[in-house]
Formats: C-alpha cells, sequence, structure tokens
C-alpha cells in the first residue's frame, strides 16, 4: 500500500514531532496543541492498538466513559421511550423522544442525531432498525449505557461528554479526547478518564499485552506516540 503522501504543512509540523519517540502525556498533549494549526477547531482523537483479536466473542472490548471536561462538541440525542420516561428524557434535554413514531421517522431517511438511547421495552421496536443503525454505530446498546431505565442520566451524559469506544476488526480503538482548544490540564484529564475506563473494559480471554500502542493526534495533524505505561499512569490524576 502507498505511504499517503501530505502537504507542505503538514510536513513542517511533523518535525516538532521526533519519530520512534515515545512521549509522556503532558508532552504528547503539548505537541498536539503546537502542531494543530488548520483553520478551525480541531478534533483530538486516541488511537490504541490493542492486544486482542475482535474475531474472538470473548475478547471484543465495548464501553463509555464521561469525560471531565466534555468533548467540545454538541451532541444530539435520541431517546425511545414512552409515558414518564419519555417526559423525563424531554426535561434531561433530549432533541427527539418517542416510540413507533420515532422509528418511522429513522425508516424515513432521518438520521440527524449522534447518539440513540432506549428503555429495555423498547428494544423490540429499535432492533427493527438494526441494519440503518448498526453500521453506524448508533444501536443502542447495553454495555455503552444507551440501553437504559435511567434515561435522565444518559440523556445529560449523552450531551456533557459522554464517549462510546469499540475495537474495530483491525484490533484498533479509535476515540476522542477533546478539542485542541481545551486546556492541556483538561486534555490530559479527559485523556486519563479515557485510559482507565479502556483499560477496566479489559476482555477476561485476553492474555498478554492488553494495549500495545498508543498514539494522540489532531484533525489534520501529525501523530505523537505516547509512553504506556505514563499514559496508564495518569488515571489517578483526572481526579487530583
Amino acid at each position: 500500500m502507498p505511504e499517503k503522501k501530505h502537504g507542505k504543512r503538514y510536513e513542517e509540523l511533523a518535525k516538532k514531532i521526533v519519530r520512534g519517540r515515545e512521549y509522556s502525556p503532558d508532552e504528547g498533549i503539548k505537541l498536539i496543541k503546537e502542531t494543530s494549526t488548520a483553520k478551525f477547531d480541531t478534533t483530538v482523537e486516541l488511537h490504541l492498538r490493542m492486544g486482542v483479536d475482535p474475531k474472538q466473542a470473548d475478547q471484543m472490548v465495548r464501553g463509555s466513559a464521561v469525560l471531565p471536561n466534555g468533548t467540545g462538541k454538541t451532541v444530539r440525542v435520541i431517546v425511545f421511550a414512552q409515558g414518564d420516561r419519555a417526559r423525563d428524557a424531554q426535561a434531561a434535554g433530549a432533541d427527539a423522544v418517542g416510540a413507533e413514531d420515532l422509528a418511522k421517522r429513522i425508516e424515513g431517511g432521518w438520521l440527524d442525531f449522534d447518539v440513540a438511547i432506549a428503555t429495555p421495552d423498547m428494544m423490540a421496536q429499535v432492533g427493527k432498525l438494526g441494519r440503518t443503525l448498526g453500521p453506524r454505530g448508533l444501536m443502542p446498546n447495553p454495555k455503552s449505557g444507551t440501553v437504559t431505565l435511567d434515561v435522565a442520566k444518559a440523556v445529560k451524559e449523552s450531551k456533557g461528554g459522554r464517549i462510546e469506544f469499540r475495537v474495530d476488526k483491525t484490533g484498533v480503538i479509535h476515540t476522542v479526547v477533546g478539542k485542541s482548544s481545551f486546556s492541556e490540564k483538561a486534555l490530559v484529564e479527559n485523556l486519563g478518564t479515557v485510559m482507565e475506563a479502556i483499560n477496566r473494559a479489559r476482555p477476561s480471554g485476553v492474555k498478554g499485552d492488553y494495549i500495545k500502542s498508543a498514539y494522540i493526534a489532531s484533525t489534520q495533524g501529525p501523530s505523537v506516540k505516547l509512553a504506556l505505561s505514563e499514559a496508564l499512569g495518569i488515571t489517578g490524576r483526572a481526579a487530583s
């Protein structure tokens, strides 16, 4: 596979990063902020190569985390619920709430939302939307906290900085830790929270190294390799 060609701006920025060197989270975040020079507020991403075989059911890594400093993104949330729980979802700030009517709206091609939440009793209805929601990563799931009776909490968390992560078929997790406009402290705290959540989600079937390597990057910017032991070591700092 031919190596991706980058423009002059990218190449100049990449010179600030020593290839092959592993940076501490503080150094890495600082470099990401310095090399994020796009004309918009870029997203800071985390990419982890995992020591798991995603084809094995007992090695699937999936979960969620609530970032202490948010994602910097406006999140549109819909909720499949009825009665009191529908009212709870509306009061919590859900962008759309419904049952069969909401399902029909989605079947008709409406997909202007980022997170779908459902109460357990609505999953028979939501399950019919699997072909539409599944490939887009929008299917409610108990493991990620989007199938729940406490819809108010789920809505607030989704809007307030909740992210989901899932290992892909190549054994990599791609997720976000915030925006490049965030302070270094805020990004490091968010990174610690994500690393802790992914570490907690370690499946019982995994032998050997669970996380093999960790990189952070901003949209359109070069990536920085993190010293894995230090990245895992910052988890306690998120609350300090």
